[in-house]
């Protein structure tokens, strides 16, 4: 369709915006399902959503003709990465480029219809295609039209995402990026695991550090942060079976749901792990009060919220909302809050080692 693709030059020739980059035209009558996407590299995601209303419930076309300069498809880091339509978008959307669909369509020809192991064999090569690309571009969630989410990230059967934490810095910060999504996910779902183990146990206990900061600032863990705090009152850890274990093995103990409790190899404290391949934790801190009613511990590790405070912040204990569930928190948030980390603390959201990395 000669004409047709000279108009379609034009048409790209003529956009005078300068965020068009590609027209498209249709193959076959029926017109394509538009999606808009939304790619967030610091958010490691994907969001599509319906661009238009579709009509008579079509089902999406076999496919479109693009038309863009090469200096534009070039100038991609990724130029002819496959499957090269999911490729060009979401680097396009990167860039904020825009795409014209013409009314007009390209002839759609007549194909015999594919066998079932040749459609398997087409499936499987393009959904490999789709893992690489991601990871390629270091996507670890697509949140789809309909608000399911498709996971390419970490589980409890994989490592986590990121390697060892030096200088309190995560790596991910320095690529200046957040916590990849998948991670809070696991950490969300150790920490509600935790709190609600600690509860039915009745042991005291409470959000502490950058944890209870986000719990105050969002109702949920910051975004670049990659462990849970929870204080504790010593005295309480026989209470809860799986602390009583891991102090008692000296070794990791595993619980039904495959979390694995221990005591940790750098002081006088626990960690919850999310799986024995998963390393992603929750650190539990024991506090006992000393001489004046001021909580204390026996293992500090030079951060900056490692300080003592008074009992009287835990006389009686509150609650926030933190990772979807309602949590143990000091009874004045802020003021526990602006002792640990300076005034303006909740205002003032920096990342953990400013030294290193700013926001």
């Amino acid at each position: 369709a000669p004409g047709l693709l000279r108009r379609m030059r034009d048409v790209l020739e003529a956009a005078s915006d300068g965020s068009t980059r590609v027209v498209a035209a249709a193959v076959g009558q029926r017109r394509p399902r538009c999606l808009t996407l939304e790619v967030d590299i610091k958010a490691w995601t994907a969001r599509y959503g319906h661009a238009e209303r579709r009509q008579g419930g079509h089902q999406a076309r076999r496919g479109a003709v693009l038309l863009l300069r090469t200096r534009d498809l070039f100038s991609l880091p990724f130029p002819l990465t496959r499957p090269v339509v999911a490729s060009l978008s979401l680097q396009a959307a990167l860039r904020g480029w825009r795409l014209l669909l013409l009314p007009a369509a390209f002839p759609l020809a007549p194909r015999p219809p594919p066998s079932p192991h040749g459609q398997w064999r087409a499936q499987s090569t393009l959904e490999r295609q789709r893992r690489a690309l991601l990871e390629l571009l270091g996507l670890k969630l697509e949140v789809l039209p309909d608000g399911s989410r498709r996971w390419h990230g970490c589980d409890k059967d994989t490592p986590r995402c990121f390697g060892t934490v030096l200088a309190q810095t995560p790596e991910y910060l320095l690529a200046g990026r957040w916590t990849p999504p998948c991670c809070l996910r696991a950490l969300r779902a150790t920490a509600r695991h935790v709190l609600a183990q600690l509860e039915a146990a009745g042991v005291r206990h409470w959000l502490e550090g950058g944890s209870l900061l986000g719990a105050v600032r969002l109702g949920d863990i910051i975004p670049w942060d990659y462990d849970v705090d929870v204080g504790l009152y010593r005295d309480d850890v026989p209470k809860c079976r799986w602390l009583a274990a891991a102090a008692a093995a000296g070794r990791p103990v595993e619980d039904p749901q495959g979390f694995v409790w221990e005591k940790a190899a750098e002081g006088e404290f626990y960690r919850v792990h999310f799986s024995r391949a998963n390393r992603l934790h929750v650190d539990l801190w024991p506090f006992y009060a000393r001489a004046g009613a001021v909580m204390t511990k026996d293992t500090w590790l030079g951060h900056r919220q490692d300080v003592e405070f008074p009992e009287r912040f835990l006389l009686p204990l509150g609650t926030v909302a933190f990772a979807g569930v309602v949590a143990k928190a000091p009874n004045d948030p802020r003021g526990f809050l602006e002792l640990k980390f300076g005034p303006g603390a909740i205002e003032s959201p920096e990342y953990p080692n400013p030294a290193v990395r700013r926001l």
